[in-house]
């Protein structure tokens, strides 16, 4: 057994069995390996940043680390917008990076980069195979490192001739992944006397806060003593719908978050840090939480947030507090033009139980969440780091991960042109995603921006650089050019249509809503 297939052998011991690739030379050992390994399933991404993104959207749905196989530096490089998302979502993943046989680095071949200083800035754990032998271990150390809570990316570069090399009989050592610590008995303590004095205080969440049993859990806090229940506005995965408590996203307008928690005097974060500004503005503050309100922290990211909101309702003594949830809201269907309000309403309507939402529509799918808040029970993850491009690979591998549930991706013309390659994998393997492509040809986002930030640049120049139209993109020529099954809608009855059939249907569609 060489190293590669010690390699996908120690992956699989582990329980990792899926692998996103777009491999080269450097990697056709893994290739072989796979050829020989019926339990690893390869996914092909034709874009390595489709690739990293799938394993972050797979990792949030299935709970543990898919693998991703890329091609050297430039390979990592080019997934690397993905991973700086997953990094920001909290989520398991394992690189592997082929590099250039450990003799052949001191050639410089026109491939050779500095493989470990790309994988660090987004990687809590980088590593080089150094023999064959070592690999089963590496692995081990890898799986530690990605799983440990609340997860993170390891990296591990692999260079040819270890790959080829013999790894004799060595095997994966006995793995023990560190147990999330719950808070001490004295800080659920503290958190249970500010929320017992009565001045206005809110809970911010994120991770496995956001689950159903975590936001049960909250929901009983709010009960118990009259503490708001907010999330950030980039989650990770949140459950929502009929029967689920609801939460509040902090608005993503500075102008907006400082209204809207202007009257707190205690935060408690579970899950999450203190809210920041997504970025500076002329004269608005990068901390949100207002001058007199304390910030105080129940549970870290690393720690059982589950664990921890339970003691606080144990500590609050409300266990035994009904809880308000909100009640399955079925509206008619929307007629007339084709709006984002339109589509949320049909999203309402039509969305299935169980669903899971992907959301990177940007400006497109401001009221959706509000639309949909009482829908059938689903989840809803967003592209957390916010780079672009993360929607349609998160799709991809929450479509993989849950193969039984249909996953509708809300997703912009803009930010779809970044990995519109994800809609080929998605045919390949016969993903059930119904994709609503949100066409406004144009940056709208960055049009608001540019109002906030440089008002005074607005014209038709600066316009130039954040239209998308001229020539406008035809997204039904450029998904049934990739094997989609696609249509277009122009008013809602269209839409409907399209989306009730795209839901019934088995396998992957694409909806153009041109707004």
């Amino acid at each position: 057994m060489n190293g590669a297939q010690k390699l996908l052998e120690s992956l699989l011991q582990l329980g990792v069995d899926t692998c996103f690739t777009n491999p080269g030379t450097s990697e056709m050992q893994f290739v072989a390996a796979l050829e020989r390994e019926p339990r690893m399933r390869g996914v092909l991404a034709l874009f390595e940043g489709v690739a990293t993104g799938a394993a972050d959207g797979y990792a949030r749905i299935a709970g543990k680390p898919a693998s991703t196989l890329l091609h050297l530096g430039p390979g990592l490089g080019n997934g690397f917008a993905n991973l700086h998302n997953a990094r920001r979502a909290r989520v398991p993943i394992i690189n592997i990076v082929g590099d250039h046989a450990t003799y052949h680095r001191a050639y410089d071949a026109p491939l050779t980069s500095d493989i470990e200083a790309v994988a660090a800035a987004v990687s809590s754990w980088v590593r080089t195979s150094r023999a064959a032998g070592e690999i089963a271990s590496d692995i081990a150390d890898a799986f530690i490192a990605a799983t440990t809570a609340p997860g993170s990316i390891a990296t591990l570069v692999v260079p040819t001739d270890v790959a080829w090399g013999p790894a004799g009989g060595s095997q994966v050592p006995p793995v023990q992944v560190p147990v999330a610590a719950a808070p001490t008995k004295d800080a659920v303590a503290a958190i249970a006397r500010i929320l017992r004095a009565g001045e206005p205080a809110a809970l911010l969440m994120n991770g496995a806060a956001l689950s159903a049993p975590g936001l049960a859990l909250a929901g009983k806090v709010h009960a118990a003593t009259g503490a708001r229940l907010l999330s950030d506005f980039f989650i990770t995965l949140k459950a929502r719908g009929a029967g689920r408590v609801d939460v509040t996203p902090v608005a993503y307008p500075v102008d907006q978050a400082l209204q809207q928690l202007a009257d707190l005097r205690h935060i408690i974060t579970i899950g999450t840090v203190a809210p920041v500004a997504f970025f500076a503005y002329p004269g608005f503050p990068s901390a949100m939480a207002p001058e007199q309100c304390r910030v105080h922290s129940l549970a870290a990211p690393g720690e059982d947030l589950v664990a921890a909101l339970a003691a606080l309702v144990d500590a609050l003594d409300a266990d035994a507090v009904p809880v308000v949830a909100g009640d399955l809201v079925i509206a008619p269907l929307p007629d007339g033009a084709l709006t984002p309000e339109a589509i949320g309403g049909a999203l309402a309507h039509l969305m299935p139980e169980n669903a899971i939402v992907v959301n990177e529509a940007v400006s497109g799918a401001v009221p959706i969440p509000t639309l949909t808040r009482h829908a059938r029970p689903h989840d809803w993850m967003d592209v957390t780091g916010g780079s672009v491009g993360g929607g349609l690979p998160l799709a991809l591998g929450a479509a993989i991960a849950a193969p039984e549930r249909r996953v509708i991706a809300l997703e912009g013309d803009g930010s779809a042109m970044y990995t519109m390659q994800a809609l080929w994998s998605m045919v390949r393997e016969g993903c059930n995603v119904s994709v609503v492509l949100f066409n406004n040809r144009g940056y709208s986002i960055l049009r608001w921006e540019l109002g906030k930030i440089a008002p005074d640049g607005a014209g038709a120049r600066a316009d130039a650089v954040l239209d998308l139209g001229n020539p406008d993109m035809d997204w039904v020529s450029i998904a049934t050019g990739l094997g989609m099954p696609a249509c277009r809608a122009t008013s809602a009855g269209e839409f409907n249509t399209a989306l009730a059939r795209s839901l019934a249907t088995p396998g992957p569609t694409l909806i153009e809503a041109i707004l």
